[in-house]
C-alpha cells in the first residue's frame, strides 16, 4: 500500500476558497455520508483526494473505492491520486479478486459493481473502506446499478459522492444521498456542500460560455416517399422538431458543413491567443462522428481525433489528445461527462440527446479554466430546448421525487452511459435515419450569454462579430461588449427604420446615396470574404455576373441595392 507522508497543511496549500471550505465542513462534522455538489470544472477531483489523503493519515479510512461512471475516468482519476501519493489500481478486474498489495484502493465503473455487488461488497468488510462515488447520480438506477451499489457499499466507513448535477431525468432516488419534504411535500435532494456555476464564474474557476444558435430550413422524404419541410428555431410539433433537428445533423446536408465551418473560425480566433486551444464536436453516433472528421479534414486540411466507444484506444486518444495541440476532437457520448480536457474552448452539440442531465455535463466539458479571462464558444441548433437550458446555464437545480415525469424523461441517463460503454462488431448497426435528408441550410439565429440573446438579422453581419470576439475575455468584459453590441445594433435598425419611412426625395444628393451604398456593400463584401476567403475583387464580379450591370464605379443605385440584396441573400444560404 502506498501512501506519500505530508502534513495537512501541505494538502491544504493550493486549494481553491470553495475546496477549503468544503473539506473544514466535512471535518467539523465528519459524518459517514456527504454530498458535494460542484459544477464541472470546479475541481471536484482535487477536493476529494484532499479529504481521502487526510483520512488515510488520520486512520480513519485503510483503503479507498472509486466509482466511476466510465473506463476513461478511472485511469483519469488513478492519474491524479498518484499526483497525492495515493495508489489506485484502475485496471482492477471483479475476475481477480484481490487487490494488489502496492495499491490503497481501485477505480470500478459503476456497471462493473452492478455485476458482481457481493464481491464489492466483500471487499468493503474486509478494510475501513471510503468509498467515492464520482458523478453520483448515475447510482439512481433503482433496478441495477442503485440496488448494487446499496449492497457493495452499505458497509463502508465513509462515502463521499461527488457531482456537478445533483438531479436526474426521472425520480428514481440517489443511494446514500438525503431526501428532505418542502412544504408541498415534494421530497428533494439535500448536499452537505454546495458550488455552483454563478459563484464559480465570479470566482473565476470556470469560463464564461456563449452560446451560438443556429437556425435553418430542412426538407426530408419519409419512407413512404412524403417529401416534408420545416424551419428549426421556428413553432414546431414534437415530431417535426425531431426530424428537423436530425435532418440538420445530417452530414449529407449542408447545416453541419456550415456549423463546423464556422466553428472552426472560431476556433482559428481563440487560437490567436491560446495556441493549443481545441474544439469537441459531441455526436449522436459512430457513422455521424466519422463523418464530421471528414468534413472537419475538408475544412481543416488536418484529420480530427475520432473517438467511439467500442475502440480499445479510446482513453489513449484522449489522453493525446489533452496533452497535445491538435485542432478537433470528435467524440460520441463517451466525453460527455467528467473527461478532463482543459484546453477545450469551442463546442459543437452535434447530438439529439435532449435531457438537462446530459446538457449540462455536456457543456462542462468546456467550462474548465486555465487562466482568468478564458472564453467558451459552443455551437448548437436552435431548438427550443437547448435554448432554454443554454439560457439557465447559472440556475442552481437539485433532485426532484414525487413528481410526473416530464416529457422527454424517455431517455435515462443509464442507456447514455451504457451506448458511451458499449463494445461492439457492428457499432453502426440500425442507426440510419428513418427518412432521407434532402436538403439542410444553416444560418445564425442568436447567440446567447448570461441568460440574455442577441439576435442575428437575416443577412447581417452580427455572426462574424461573434465569430471574431477576442479569446480572452473576462465575464464583466464580455457582458460588456455584448451590450454595447445589442445596443448598435437596435440604433441601427431605428436609423434604418427612420430611413425607410423618409419620402424618397429626402434621400439626398445622388453623389452622397451612391457614397453610402457603396459603402455598404463594401461592407458586405469584407464580410463575405472573411466568411469563404474569396478576395473583394472575385466576389464584386460574382455579384455583376448574378445581377447584370457595370462595374460599381458606374453601377446605379438600383443596381448596387440589388447586389446588396443578393449577398444577403448568400449570407443565409440563398442563391
Amino acid at each position: 500500500m502506498t501512501v506519500t507522508q505530508t502534513t495537512t497543511e501541505d494538502r491544504l496549500r493550493g486549494l481553491r476558497a470553495w475546496q477549503r471550505e468544503a473539506y473544514e465542513e466535512y471535518f467539523r462534522r465528519e459524518p459517514r455520508d456527504f454530498l458535494a455538489v460542484a459544477t464541472p470544472g470546479a475541481g471536484k477531483t482535487t477536493f476529494a483526494l484532499t479529504l481521502a489523503g487526510e483520512l488515510l493519515q488520520r486512520y480513519a479510512v485503510r483503503a479507498i473505492t472509486i466509482v466511476c461512471p466510465t473506463e476513461h475516468l478511472k485511469k483519469q482519476w488513478a492519474e491524479a491520486a498518484a499526483r497525492f501519493g495515493i495508489a489506485i489500481d484502475p485496471d482492477f478486474r471483479n475476475g481477480q479478486g484481490a487487490l494488489g498489495r502496492q495499491y490503497v484502493g481501485a477505480a470500478v465503473t459503476y456497471a462493473q459493481v452492478a455485476a458482481h455487488p457481493m464481491l464489492h461488497r466483500n471487499r468493503t468488510e474486509a478494510r475501513k473502506t471510503l468509498v467515492i462515488f464520482d458523478e453520483v447520480h448515475h447510482a439512481g438506477d433503482a433496478l441495477s446499478w442503485g440496488d448494487a451499489a446499496r449492497e457493495a457499499f452499505d458497509p463502508a466507513s465513509r462515502r463521499l459522492s461527488l457531482t456537478g448535477t445533483p438531479f436526474r431525468s426521472d425520480i428514481n432516488p440517489i443511494p446514500f444521498v438525503d431526501y428532505v419534504q418542502d412544504a408541498a411535500g415534494v421530497r428533494r435532494c439535500s448536499w452537505d456542500y454546495s458550488y455552483g456555476y454563478g459563484p464559480a464564474l465570479d470566482d473565476g474557476v470556470v469560463r464564461p460560455v456563449i452560446f451560438m444558435a443556429y437556425s435553418g430550413e430542412m426538407r426530408w422524404r419519409t419512407r413512404a416517399g412524403d417529401e416534408l419541410a420545416a424551419r428549426l428555431g421556428e413553432p414546431l410539433t414534437q415530431d417535426a422538431l425531431s426530424q428537423a433537428w436530425r435532418a440538420a445533423l445530417d452530414p449529407k446536408g449542408d447545416w453541419i458543413k456550415r456549423v463546423l465551418h464556422a466553428a472552426d473560425r472560431r476556433l482559428t480566433e481563440v487560437r490567436k491567443t491560446h495556441p493549443d486551444a481545441g474544439g469537441l464536436v459531441i455526436a449522436s453516433d459512430h457513422e455521424n462522428a466519422r463523418a464530421y472528421s471528414r468534413i472537419l479534414r475538408q475544412i481543416t486540411g488536418k484529420g480530427a481525433t475520432v473517438v467511439l466507444s467500442d475502440d480499445p484506444t479510446a482513453s489513449r486518444k484522449i489522453s493525446r489528445f489533452a496533452a497535445g495541440d491538435d485542432r478537433w476532437m470528435v467524440a460520441v457520448r463517451m466525453v460527455s461527462e467528467g473527461v478532463d480536457v482543459p484546453r477545450l474552448m469551442v463546442g459543437v452539440y452535434a447530438t439529439s440527446t435532449s435531457t438537462a442531465l446530459f446538457f449540462a455535463q455536456a457543456i462542462g466539458r468546456f467550462v474548465r479554466v486555465r487562466q482568468r479571462g478564458e472564453v467558451a464558444s459552443v455551437f448548437l441548433p436552435s431548438v427550443p430546448t437547448l435554448l432554454e437550458y443554454a439560457g439557465e446555464m447559472e440556475r442552481e437545480r437539485d433532485h426532484v421525487l414525487d413528481r410526473t415525469p416530464a416529457e422527454g424523461d424517455e431517455y435515462p441517463e443509464e442507456d447514455l452511459l451504457k451506448e458511451a460503454n458499449k463494445k461492439r462488431d457492428t457499432p453502426d448497426a440500425g442507426e440510419e435515419l428513418p427518412f432521407e435528408t434532402m436538403e439542410s441550410a444553416a444560418e445564425f439565429d442568436r447567440a446567447l450569454y448570461d441568460g440574455a440573446e442577441y439576435g442575428g438579422a437575416p443577412g447581417s453581419t452580427e455572426e462574424e462579430d461573434f465569430l471574431g470576439l477576442p479569446g480572452l475575455l473576462d465575464p464583466q468584459q464580455v457582458s460588456q461588449l455584448l451590450r454595447k453590441r445589442k445596443a448598435d445594433m437596435q440604433a441601427s435598425e431605428i436609423r434604418s427604420r427612420k430611413k425607410k419611412e423618409e419620402p424618397a426625395e429626402e434621400e439626398g444628393p445622388t453623389h452622397q446615396v451612391l457614397a453610402d451604398l457603396r459603402r455598404e456593400l463594401s461592407g458586405l463584401v469584407g464580410a463575405w470574404h472573411h466568411r469563404t476567403g474569396k478576395p473583394h475583387g472575385v466576389i464584386h464580379n460574382e455579384l455583376r455576373r448574378a445581377c447584370g450591370g457595370p462595374p460599381v464605379a458606374q453601377a446605379s443605385p438600383d443596381q448596387i441595392r440589388e447586389r446588396i440584396a443578393k449577398i444577403r441573400v448568400w449570407a443565409v444560404g440563398g442563391r
